[in-house]
């Protein structure tokens, strides 16, 4: 879904047109007004913002969207009449992604379009986060962060801990983790688990009580940080 808001009529139908022919969703708004109510109900993959506009004008409407921690990502496209190097300037330093003067071409523009959709898609999967409480897990970077801390883990801690958290408040058995983590089966009780668990819960300080014990069942990963039982 692309946001486009324009006070321009003219411009603002062709363009709505253009991108829908071209496999866009698109909605469009005249004032800014109409554009924070569509912000409330859902957030787009995209934003095209003209500069001049009524009720408040383009650089206040981006500085408002990079303030929100739901929206400060969002790929923005400035449009604008004025193509002063100030003007690009200052809209690039208050937070857009690309700048496109008035009048453009509709081709140049889906072009623009899409090589920030791919850039954004990309940025996006490095920049992935797993979060439980107070733990966040950065796949692309193998990092893991509890309480603001980076935290050091072997291989095999780092793979448990990223499954319970991928799966989180489902409970896993023993045998199962084994077979996940380990990739073998185990008939008898082994303490290969627990072990882990055990230092994995060391690490991470505090934030180990986001892995539960479920007596008699095995061990999960959950929101609600309650005192954490004992192994």
């Amino acid at each position: 879904m692309i946001y486009f808001l324009e006070d321009d009529s003219g411009i603002r139908n062709f363009v709505t047109y253009a991108l829908n022919n071209s496999g866009f969703e698109t909605e469009s708004f005249e004032v800014p007004s109409e554009f924070w109510h569509a912000m409330d109900r859902k957030i787009p993959e995209l934003i095209l913002l003209d500069i001049m506009l009524p009720e408040e004008d383009g650089l206040t409407i981006l500085k408002r969207i990079r303030s929100d921690d739901t929206t400060n990502r969002l790929p923005v496209i400035m449009l604008t009449a004025k193509d002063t190097e100030y003007d690009k300037v200052e809209g690039l330093d208050s937070g857009a992604d690309d700048y496109v003067s008035k009048p453009f071409g509709i081709m140049e523009l889906l072009s623009r379009i899409k090589a920030l959709l791919r850039r954004t898609t990309v940025k996006n999967i490095e920049n992935v986060e797993l979060r439980v409480g107070s733990v966040r897990i950065y796949p692309s970077r193998h990092e893991v962060i509890a309480d603001g801390v980076k935290i050091n883990l072997t291989l095999k801690e780092y793979e448990l801990l990223l499954w319970l958290v991928k799966n989180r408040d489902e409970v896993f058995s023993r045998d199962t983790l084994l077979r996940k983590i380990w990739g073998y089966d185990f008939s008898g009780e082994s303490r290969t688990v627990d072990v882990h668990i055990r230092t994995l819960r060391s690490k991470l300080g505090r934030s180990g009580d986001i892995i539960k014990t479920i007596r008699g069942v095995g061990y999960k990963a959950e929101d609600n940080i309650n005192d954490s039982k004992d192994i």
